[in-house]
């Protein structure tokens, strides 16, 4: 009998200790989850790409070795390896063995981060990066992003016949459209994707993808002080105009009249009146 007390006793105190120490842990497991709620409260939460198995160092990496998952985003930006970065991992050797669950980071693949190479490795063959000085309104109120497509407009002072220049007599012609803007400033669509650049609006330069040619029009279109403007354009938009005419005062007071009439038909709207649309009627 006493044998038998004494084997519930133990029994007993065995489910207590189990119980006290599963709310122990629960109890922990509650302090862990609640600190990594502030961290992410405070760092905030990025996903990154970790490995799905074992990998020894030099092993070649597929897509399937690597898995997206939330973590905090202390320590991690520009750092580890996000969704977006698995087509330039895959194919290339990891240097370092890792486990699985662990985060991917630059440090583990051969060859590091394209992106930390620079602009250069960017710039397609043939092509060349060239920064103009616009910002502000010229650059579509620092609307302008990396990646964007746009056309370059140049306001100068118009030649005579003789090459010389008139001062005052101004004459604004399209030099290139549909151009690739490569980076605003110091920010480019890569280091934006890993949040390293500034990501504001205040750049004074934008660089552009151009051919050589069109490097050197450029180069002498703001040697000669003129004035170039940005104009933005939809992604998906690749139409161009034929023969687009230099304009000066004379062109707006021949053409202002008839570009209104055709925007307003465009619109679906009422033409406006030559009273309304001239500038010549409006002195008078």
């Amino acid at each position: 009998m006493q044998r038998k007390i004494v084997l519930i006793a133990s029994l007993v105190c065995g489910l207590v200790a189990a119980l006290l120490t599963r709310t122990y842990l629960t109890f922990k497991e509650g302090e862990v989850k609640e600190k990594l709620r502030k961290i992410d409260r405070t760092y905030g939460v990025v996903s990154v790409l970790t490995f799905a198995r074992d990998m020894p160092a030099g092993s070649v990496i597929s897509d399937a070795d690597l898995k997206p998952r939330e973590a905090p985003a202390i320590g991690m930006r520009g750092h580890a390896l996000s969704k977006e970065n698995l087509s330039y991992v895959v194919g290339r050797k990891l240097m370092t063995t890792r486990r699985q669950g662990e985060v991917a980071f630059w440090t583990d693949i051969e060859g590091g981060n394209p992106y930390a190479k620079g602009l250069s490795s960017g710039v397609k063959r043939k092509m060349r990066a060239m920064s103009v000085n616009v910002s502000g309104a010229a650059a579509v109120s620092g609307m302008v992003k990396p990646n964007d497509h746009v056309d370059v407009i140049g306001t100068f002072n118009f030649p005579d016949d003789e090459g010389k220049i008139k001062r005052g007599d101004l004459v604004t012609s399209t030099i290139l459209q549909n151009v690739l803007v490569l980076a605003t400033g110091r920010d480019t669509a890569m280091s934006q994707s890993l949040e390293l650049g500034s990501r504001g609006t205040g750049y004074t330069t934008v660089t552009l993808e151009v051919t050589p040619r069109e490097a050197e029009m450029l180069a002498f279109a703001e040697q000669i002080k003129g004035r170039l403007v940005l104009t933005l354009r939809n992604p998906n938009d690749t139409y161009t105009e034929a023969e687009l005419p230099q304009v000066d005062y004379l062109k707006i007071r021949e053409e202002i009249e008839e570009l209104n009439k055709k925007r307003q038909l465009e619109a679906g709207l009422p033409s406006p009146s030559r009273s309304s649309a001239s500038p010549s009627a409006t002195r008078r």
